[in-house]
């Protein structure tokens, strides 16, 4: 298995060097090098301060030569959502933060590349749409935090192309091409995206509303673009005040995207309304009963389910029949026929 590594300075490539298990096929260049490989490397890793005007153009230039590597991997500093949607504009695969261990690392890159090479088009499909959709939610994030139009075409096609993949391969690759590619805010609506399709298609729900399910699940939590990531990505329990900002993220998504051309009502209602539930305990409206859309519906069981099975640094993944188990005690809050037909999908039937 080979990995090429590009780094902004020498101390990063020794860095680097260490993190790296001995057993794979290693070549290492400074940004800016002349590049001498024979063939395409299995994996890239990306070590530069993409924040440097100058460095991004020659990182382009290089990846003129490297993009074609399955997996690429940006290694950055900061978290912010802008560094993100930068990275993947660049042709990231996958961006971890830094500081990353060797274990992190080592576990990306393998599991990258067994991946890819020991599966066929399903994971193929997977990776592509979920690559796709993660540049999407970037570009939607960066748009929102620089106040800029969002790009509403290109968050359709990535949640048509993400429904045609769980549609064409079933949900469970979906949800294990997710969690292992993806992190935070960007794996959780992907995920959505993916349950809310599975859901959708369970109940026969028509092909018109499975598109706007899908586009609902991709913009649901637009609102989050604002919120510091310190608060979104913390590991403990919410003070007063951070919980309270993060049940502004509805009314916030629902803002932006009413001056964004074309965004259906369905869609815009279910980014305002899926933190609502049935008995009037939700947010931002109180809303109760048959004030609540069919669609909403489907989109709040899903998020639900979908933050339950997340795979995070702080928490692994709860299992899937556990997470349905937390659905069934929200009776009362949820539509109980609604449900017992997700059954299918939480057990992945």
């Amino acid at each position: 298995m080979s990995v090429h590594v590009i780094a902004d300075s020498r101390d990063k490539l020794s860095t680097l060097r260490l993190l790296l298990p001995p057993r794979l096929d290693a070549s290492f260049a400074l940004l800016g090098e002349t590049i001498d490989i024979p063939l395409l490397p299995d994996s890239l890793v990306v070590a530069v301060d993409i924040r440097v005007v100058d460095q991004i153009a020659a990182l382009k230039r290089m990846m003129l030569k490297l993009g074609g590597a399955r997996n690429r991997i940006f290694l950055i500093d900061g978290r912010s959502h802008l560094l993100s949607a930068q990275a993947y504009a660049l042709g990231a695969t996958r961006v971890l933060h830094n500081p990353v261990s060797a274990r992190q690392l080592a576990g990306q890159l393998v599991d990258q590349v067994v991946l890819s090479a020991s599966s066929g088009s399903a994971v193929r499909d997977a990776t592509l749409s979920a690559s796709i959709g993660a540049s999407a939610i970037a570009s939607m994030f960066s748009a929102v935090g620089g106040g800029t139009p969002v790009e509403k075409a290109a968050v359709e096609d990535a949640a048509n192309r993400i429904a045609e993949t769980v549609i064409d391969h079933g949900l469970t690759n979906w949800l294990t091409t997710v969690r292992r590619h993806h992190e935070g805010t960007f794996q959780h609506c992907l995920l959505v995206t993916g349950v809310a399709v599975d859901f959708g298609q369970t109940l026969g729900v028509s092909a018109v509303d499975i598109r706007r399910l899908s586009v609902a699940a991709m913009f649901h939590d637009i609102g989050k673009a604002s919120i510091p990531l310190a608060v979104l990505d913390k590991p403990g329990k919410l003070d007063t005040d951070e919980r309270a900002l993060i049940e502004t993220h509805p009314q916030s998504g629902y803002d932006v995207l009413k001056q964004t051309s074309g965004v259906a009502p369905e869609v815009l209602r279910a980014v305002r309304q899926h933190h609502e539930f049935l008995d009037g305990s939700g947010y931002p409206d109180g809303l109760s009963g048959q004030s609540i859309p069919d669609l909403v519906r489907l989109l709040t069981i899903s998020d639900i389910f979908a933050a339950l099975i997340e795979d995070r640094r702080y928490k692994p993944c709860m299992p899937r029949d556990q997470a349905y188990d937390i659905l069934l005690q929200m009776r009362g809050k949820l539509e109980a026929p609604l449900v017992s037909a997700f059954r299918q999908v939480a057990f992945g039937q």
